[in-house]
């Protein structure tokens, strides 16, 4: 087992929903990863500040108050932690990410992640999206302020080029179509909720291309316009073809009935395979190219 390591401390200040609760009830509510009397053993063994002062599970909330859970060491889940620099110059960054490794701190996740090990090299980047854990490819970071400006305005304004490749369950009926199905959070049973497929959902749109079929399994591309999390796992699995080894999202786009599955788990095959965007620099479009994992060629 590797090293632990060196902890965290998660900070907040208090808002006015969590006034005149106790310190003890508002953990408890905000993080429900944990239980109550988790919450109060970990304030009992001084892990919580308030306000620069170890805190009491007693102790009244008041707005403004800085609270701070000194989250000791702790061994994180093994994740593969290599990746490769497709192109780098003074505003960004672009690497590819390996499948099982988190795009950013979340989950247990903390050094194991993408965002740790890109900044051990450079250490001005900063993410300018995100992939899933399960989920292998392209990710840009920005390393300069205007990077930092420019590219969410350019994924805001839908000028982003996003291409990616999964393996589907079944066979399409049509070569190319579109998916348009709504995406909101909806209840689940072990993180209160998850997106899916909603009625009354944010608007989303990813068309499929079908490059290869097979009696089980069907290889495709999928071009997104817009960015909702999760919406390629949905978006296939609304229109009745989940991603192959998708344990989470069923037919329909909606949470499995009766699964313990969570949206970081992997076994799915999704490669983001090709970005193109505006370079913030004004020096034109930039495209980069990730080649697919063999399973998807």
């Amino acid at each position: 087992m590797s090293a632990p390591n060196v902890g965290y401390a998660y900070a907040e200040h208090v808002g006015p929903a969590a006034v005149g609760r106790t310190v003890l009830a508002h953990l408890a509510e905000r993080h429900r990863h944990s239980t109550t009397a988790e919450w109060s053993r970990r304030v009992a063994a001084g892990e919580v500040e308030l306000d620069g002062k170890v805190a009491a599970v007693a102790d009244r909330l008041r707005a403004g108050q800085r609270l701070v859970w000194h989250r000791p060491p702790w061994h994180e889940p093994a994740a593969p932690l290599d990746f490769a620099v497709l192109h780098a110059d003074a505003d960004l960054v672009v690497v590819a990410k390996p499948r099982g490794l988190p795009t950013m701190p979340a989950g247990g996740f903390f050094t194991h992640t993408l965002q740790w090990q890109v900044q051990r090299r450079y250490p001005d980047a900063v993410p300018a999206h995100r992939l899933g854990r399960g989920t292998s490819g392209l990710v840009v970071f920005a390393r300069a302020a205007r990077a930092r400006r420019g590219l969410p305005a350019a994924w805001q304004a839908g000028t982003v080029e996003r291409v990616y490749r999964g393996l589907v369950q079944g066979r399409p009926r049509e070569a190319e179509f579109v998916v348009t199905t709504p995406i909101a959070p909806v209840p689940h049973a072990l993180l209160g909720s998850v997106h899916a497929a909603r009625p009354d959902g944010k608007s989303a749109r990813s068309t499929v291309r079908v490059l290869r079929s097979g009696a089980d399994a069907s290889l495709v591309e999928i071009v997104i316009a817009t960015g909702r999390p999760d919406q390629i796992r949905i978006h296939l699995a609304a229109a009745g073809h989940p991603l192959v080894g998708d344990a989470l999202y069923a037919v329909g786009g909606v949470p499995r009935a009766e699964s313990r599955a969570l949206p970081g788990d992997g076994g799915y095959r999704l490669h983001a395979t090709r970005l193109g965007f505006p370079h913030p620099a004004g020096t034109g479009r930039l495209v980069v190219e990730c080649p697919p994992p063999a399973e998807l060629r």
